[in-house]
């Protein structure tokens, strides 16, 4: 899922329940609990993105592999490393 430029991304209010010693070490450090928590979830939803992708083209992806450890790939006589 691509994610809009920045300047289109609207941002949505929203209520969440955060540990009240995590929110006081946070603000003692002076952490932006909100950049915090779109980075998570963006990576969250990467990672998710990612493993469904990679589970639906695991079949295909065994198969490529297997096809070249039996013949190699095209430019094995043309690369010199």
């Amino acid at each position: 899922m691509r994610m809009p430029a920045a300047s289109t991304r609207r941002k949505a209010p929203t209520n969440v329940s955060v540990r009240a010693d995590l929110v006081r070490q946070a603000k003692l450090l002076k952490l932006n609990l909100s950049e915090l928590l779109e980075t998570a979830l963006e990576k969250a939803i990467r990672d998710h993105e990612r493993e469904t992708w990679l589970e639906a083209n695991r079949e295909a992806i065994a198969g490529y592999n297997a096809q070249v450890a039996k013949r190699g790939v095209f430019s094995d006589d043309w690369r010199r490393f």
